[in-house]
C-alpha cells in the first residue's frame, strides 16, 4: 500500500495556477527525486505534501498507517536559520515536538531518541556546540538528525546539498542513500540531475511537461531526454 497518493492535484498561490493534474504515489522504500525547471512548483508541492499549504484542487492521501506528524522535513536553509543561536542538542530534540502531544516538555523517550539520531548522523560530539558555529555540512547533519526524530518512515528533503562543497555533497548523498537502504522513504527536490539519476528509484518531473515513473522509464521518455540534454548543454556553455 502506498504511503502517499496524490490525485488530480493542482498547485498555485494568489489564484495563480503553477501545475495541474498531478498524479503519483510513493511506496515504502522508494527514493523519489522531484526535478524540473526553476519556478515549476517543486517547493510548493513539498509544502503541500506537508499540509503547510492547501492545494487549489485534488487530494493527498496517506496510507500504510502514516500520520502527518510522522513525516520528517529538511527545508532549504535561509541565512537566518544558519545563524540560529541554539545548541545542537536543542535543535535535534525539537524534532520530537510532534511526539509530545499535549505535554509541554520532552520526556525520557524523546531525549533518548534525540541522542540516538545524533549518533546516527555522526554529530553526538557536537551536542553542546552552538549551531551557528558549525560548518554547512555539520549543520545539515544536525537538521537530518532533527528530521529523523519526527519519523521512522518518510523524509522530505528540499535541496539538502545546496551550498555545500563537492566532498561534503558526496558525503551527504551517501548518508541519505544509507538511510534509504535502512528503510526510510526519501522524497527529495534536487537540481543535481546526475545525483538524481544515480540515487533515485523514481522521478517526478514537473514543469512544461509532467512525468512520473521509475528512473529507467524517465531516461527513456521524451521528457527525460529533452530535459537532460538541456541540462548537459547548460553545463557545457
Amino acid at each position: 500500500m502506498a504511503l502517499l497518493t496524490v490525485k488530480d492535484l493542482t498547485l498555485g498561490y494568489d489564484s495563480r495556477e503553477i501545475v495541474s493534474d498531478l498524479h503519483f504515489s510513493v511506496n515504502a522504500g522508494d527514493y523519489l527525486c522531484i526535478i524540473g525547471e526553476n519556478g515549476s512548483g517543486k517547493t510548493t508541492l513539498m509544502r503541500t505534501l506537508l499540509h503547510l499549504q492547501s492545494p487549489m484542487a485534488g487530494q493527498i492521501l496517506a496510507g500504510d498507517g502514516l500520520k502527518l506528524n510522522e513525516i520528517g522535513y529538511l527545508p532549504q536553509q535561509t541565512i537566518v536559520q544558519k545563524d540560529f543561536p541554539a545548541s545542537v542538542s536543542e535543535i535535534v530534540l525539537s524534532g520530537c515536538q510532534g511526539r509530545c502531544g499535549l505535554r509541554p516538555f520532552y520526556g525520557k523517550e524523546e531525549k533518548k531518541l534525540a541522542k540516538e539520531n545524533m549518533v546516527r548522523m555522526g554529530v553526538s560530539n557536537l551536542a553542546g556546540r552552538c549551531y551557528r558555529e558549525l560548518s554547512g555540512g555539520q549543520q545539515q547533519r544536525v537538521l537530518l538528525a532533527r528530521a529523523l526524530c519526527a519519523t521512522r518512515k518518510v523524509l522530505l528533503l528540499d535541496e539538502p546539498v545546496s551550498g555545500l562543497d563537492p566532498k561534503v555533497t558526496a558525503d551527504m548523498y551517501e548518508l541519505i542513500s544509507k538511510l534509504n537502504r535502512e528503510g526510510i522513504t526519501i522524497i527529495m527536490i534536487s537540481h543535481d540531475i546526475s545525483a538524481a539519476m544515480r540515487y533515485a528509484t523514481h522521478i517526478l518531473h514537473i514543469g512544461d511537461s509532467v512525468f512520473f515513473g521509475t528512473r529507467d522509464e524517465y531516461l527513456r521518455s521524451d521528457a527525460g531526454r529533452i530535459f537532460l540534454s538541456q541540462k548537459e548543454g547548460g553545463e557545457n556553455t
